[in-house]
């Protein structure tokens, strides 16, 4: 695994990095987020950088936070896995207000900036966040298959392996050890053994309307404590829920979210499919492919508002973009020769888009019923309403 692919997120951080003294970077674990920050790093000649993991790069700051930071005043710092230390964001909102310079720290973080809640109280207006999540479309195409990326998902470590059996052990490793080790460091006590059983669970439900009761008679467990697991699941970047639509025109609308496994590659190992034969005749396929579409659209949208809709009589689309007053309804289809059903020209009839979407197998776009355009996740990223040349 030798293949190296340039992460879209650089320039970004790079930008922020000039306009703010310190800059979060926020993401699971292995998704890449010190292998960007080191190339960042290669810019700033006297930039330092210490991984919080290892006992000997930790002691260098607590034997005198004080002392180490004035003896580095002109460099940028980077701290890698920030969570370990959570006491020194003090430390650092002291130091930042007395260099009034931009690009003083650069830290790395495996948890929310929720979990990671003395960040967000400390650094007030003095931090910028990004969140650097696995590999998305955009950054893979031309260099694996577009049924490569949505069966191994988008961790450096899975999609780059050149054996499906290596990208396999990678991702059941992984699952392993962020339900035993990861997950404890970060300060959750919940065996390990109870969380990968309803893990499993939620990957079993991928893409439906949560039940919360139905979850916790399954475990035993009271829906509260359901809701607190998926918060942990969610904080930690490995599920994401899907809000549904809100509107105050009096329609009865669903209120509980979609939960998905955010990347599929990980969602095929909890299901334990393999290969590309088995998820076609999975029954998560669908939602599999959905949620495959949807994360690549949300990444390529950061300024939008996204939603579901559903209403109590099972109408539904997928995916609802909002920016100001502008509104795109997207419906997805695993399919080469999709076909929109009722529940979709019901629920455009309430919601009134400016734009409807069709993203499904298909080889070239083409303008499908009523309006809608029909088009694959390349060409609609390409060429779509997210497009920078529309």
């Amino acid at each position: 695994m030798t293949k190296k692919i340039k992460r879209q997120f650089q320039a970004t951080i790079e930008t922020r990095l000039k306009h703010n003294p310190v800059v979060a970077l926020l993401g699971a674990r292995q998704v890449g987020k010190s292998t960007l920050a080191k190339l960042v790093l290669e810019k700033y000649p006297n930039s330092i950088y210490l991984d919080l993991e290892k006992q000997t790069d930790r002691r260098k700051i607590e034997n005198d936070i004080e002392l180490f930071l004035s003896q580095n005043k002109s460099k940028l710092i980077c701290l890698d896995e920030i969570q370990m230390m959570p006491d020194i964001f003090q430390a650092i909102r002291s130091y930042v207000d007395e260099n009034d310079r931009n690009a003083q720290f650069l830290i790395l973080g495996s948890a929310s900036r929720d979990l990671i809640k003395q960040s967000s109280e400390t650094l007030a207006g003095r931090i910028a966040y990004i969140e650097i999540t696995p590999f998305h479309f955009n950054e893979i195409k031309g260099e694996v298959s577009f049924y490569d990326h949505w069966l191994k998902g988008g961790y450096p470590k899975s999609i780059l392996q050149k054996r499906i059996e290596e990208s396999i052990y990678w991702r059941n490793d992984y699952i392993k050890t962020f339900l035993e080790r990861d997950l404890p460091q970060l300060g959750f006590t919940i065996p390990a053994v109870t969380l990968d059983r309803f893990w499993r669970m939620l990957a079993h439900t991928h893409g439906q309307v949560i039940n919360y009761s139905s979850l916790g008679r399954s475990l035993d467990v009271t829906h509260h404590t359901i809701k607190s697991y998926i918060d942990i699941l969610e904080q930690t970047f490995v599920i994401k829920t899907l809000r549904p639509y809100f509107s105050n025109e009096g329609k009865r609308l669903i209120k509980s979210p979609k939960v998905y496994i955010r990347d599929t590659g990980l969602l095929h190992a909890l299901l334990e499919v393999e290969e590309m034969n088995s998820l076609l005749g999975h029954p998560v396929v669908g939602h599999s492919f959905e949620f495959y579409i949807i994360e690549n659209i949300i990444m390529n949208a950061p300024n939008w508002r996204y939603s579901f809709f559903r209403d109590s009589s099972g109408n539904e689309v997928d995916l609802v973009l909002e920016k100001g007053t502008k509104k795109i309804a997207i419906e997805i289809k695993c399919s080469t020769s999709p076909r929109l059903e009722k529940g979709f020209w019901n629920s455009v009839k309430f919601l009134k888009p400016d734009e409807m979407w069709l993203i499904a197998q298909v080889d070239t776009a083409y303008p499908g019923p009523g309006g809608v355009k029909v088009t694959n996740l390349e060409l609609f990223l390409e060429e779509g309403p997210l497009s920078l040349h529309t």
